[in-house]
């Protein structure tokens, strides 16, 4: 029950915080703030109740199944084995820092904000705990319309075209998943089945003895691609972290890319491993290109906030490039990766809206000296560029490495390729601490000094990336059964489907007598 939880009080805190907001904005951001606040102790709750050692099955942490649609087999299925439950904590945490980021910076329709914001954070934690590929399409469809609305609401100068690319990127790419996971639907029927939408089920279909299976798997790679984003699918990504408000450059880049990131790693590669594994070149080639692309892209940059979007490209690449090597380093190092990049890259983007609300720029070209008026801020900024270039010691640093490691006993050549992207990262981000802190000093600032709030947000993150940085064993422990499984699970499909027959399956001479689809579940 703890799941559906989750659910509904984010999203009465949604209603109540809308609600609200007609008598007292501050009284809505509270609201935001209590649902993310009790969701997060549900979660402590649900890691103090079921420790997660490599011991347990990871997929007995929590689990809810209820009848939902019987008539075309969906359900109301949720489960978090250690990785679900890992991505839901960073959502929990992120959301709050999120709400904090903005206490200050939206002024007008404060409830519908929040509104939004938390019916974003409903569908995140939906799509990492969805077990029922209706529903996740449900979720998976649920968070792109708020988040629109945050764009092109409360965004910035180019926010109507910045929202409209995000949600035609975003929307049709996630029809095409759509259309593969009908065909997954189908299919599991004519294999002797009942119509059903169940993750474990679907599982059990020979989809790549099949005609068109790669289409199939195109389908889950595009939605999950324009998420991550690899490129060229990356487009969409710097438009929409520039224009968007705060908020809403911290749930895109912390969680929403990570939906893509968990698609590659629940849905795409179970389904199609023999596919994912010839695949796994171009993958290698894309993960490459988009690393180094974005690093050069990221130094070219005088907007702070499109500095930080291309940053971004650069860093999901080393995402993709462990999930093309599929070996035990490499996916330790991606769940690191995701952590790392979630709080590193949030907290950048809170720093620069927090920079923008005092100088009302973010043009680097108009910058310097602001360590002087602004000390406390240029340590944080400061800390969080070191972070994002991999310094030892930092989480970032301990995801790229295992990553790269992992990689480089499936292909030393792109890995070396690969590991450039570090060093160009280091470039690019003391050349922004330079560039935004120090140097001459072109105005005369004088700005207000960092409040407790910020400091508050700042070392959270801080805390969060240096003890993952030092102690990521926790993690490993938490996340590690459900890795195995994964790659267990890949391992015996593979197998199975090998010595299937690609024809199709025997038509049952009963068929006659069956129940049409429609009443399977009645």
């Amino acid at each position: 029950m703890i799941l559906a939880w989750l659910l509904i009080v984010l999203l009465a805190g949604a209603a109540l915080s809308w609600l609200v907001s007609r008598w007292s904005s501050q009284a809505s951001r509270w609201i935001a703030l209590a649902a993310l606040a009790v969701d997060f102790a549900l979660v402590v709750f649900l890691w103090a109740r079921h420790p997660i050692s490599p011991s347990l099955d990871p997929t007995v942490l929590a689990e809810i199944n209820w009848r939902w649609i019987p008539q075309i087999g969906a359900s109301f299925h949720l489960a978090a084995d250690g990785l679900s439950l890992i991505l839901v904590t960073l959502t929990l945490f992120l959301g709050g820092a999120a709400v904090a980021a903005s206490w200050t910076e939206i002024r007008h329709r404060v409830g519908f904000f929040h509104f939004n914001l938390l019916l974003t954070l409903a569908g995140i934690i939906g799509v990492f705990t969805a077990l029922d590929l209706f529903l996740f399409y449900f979720f998976w469809e649920l968070m792109l319309v708020p988040m629109y609305f945050l764009i092109i609401l409360w965004g910035h100068e180019n926010r109507v075209r910045a929202g409209l690319k995000f949600f035609i990127f975003t929307q049709a790419s996630g029809l095409l998943m759509l259309v593969s996971i009908l065909a997954l639907y189908f299919l599991y029927a004519e294999g002797g089945g009942v119509y059903s939408f169940d993750y474990r089920e679907l599982l059990q279909v020979a989809v790549e003895r099949k005609p068109h299976a790669v289409w199939l798997m195109l389908g889950f790679f595009a939605a999950f691609a324009v998420k991550l984003p690899v490129v060229p699918l990356h487009v969409w990504l710097p438009d929409a972290h520039t224009e968007a408000p705060t908020a809403g450059s911290v749930i895109l880049s912390g969680l929403m890319l990570k939906t893509g990131a968990y698609g590659f790693l629940r849905f795409l590669v179970p389904f199609f491993p023999g596919i994912a594994a010839e695949f796994m070149t171009a993958a290698f080639v894309l993960a490459v290109v988009g690393i180094l692309y974005g690093a050069a892209l990221a130094f070219a940059q005088t907007d702070l906030k499109r500095y930080v979007a291309f940053s971004s490209v650069s860093h999901m690449g080393f995402i993709l490039l462990g999930i093309a090597a599929w070996n035990e380093l490499a996916l330790q190092g991606v769940v690191i990766v995701i952590l790392a990049h979630g709080l590193s890259t949030s907290a950048l983007f809170i720093l620069v809206g927090a920079l923008q609300e005092r100088i009302h720029t973010r043009d680097l070209g108009v910058m310097g000296g602001l360590w002087d008026v602004l000390p406390k801020m240029g340590g944080a900024g400061t800390f969080f560029a070191l972070a994002s270039l991999g310094l030892p010691g930092l989480a970032n640093f301990v995801g790229e490495f295992l990553v790269l490691l992992g990689t480089y006993q499936v292909n030393p050549t792109l890995a070396i390729l690969s590991a450039l992207g570090l060093v160009f990262s280091a470039v690019y981000s003391l050349w922004l601490v330079q560039r935004a802190f120090h140097g001459s000093v072109i105005r005369q600032w004088d700005l207000p000094r960092t409040s407790i709030r910020e400091m508050t947000v700042f070392g959270l993150f801080m805390a969060g990336l240096i003890w993952i940085g030092l102690f990521p064993q926790p993690v490993f422990r938490a996340a590690g059964p459900a890795l195995e499984a994964l790659r267990a699970g890949t391992a015996k499909k593979s197998q199975r489907d090998s010595h299937r027959d690609s024809a199709a399956a025997v038509p049952d001479p009963v068929a006659e007598d069956r129940l049409p689809p429609a009443k399977a579940f009645q």
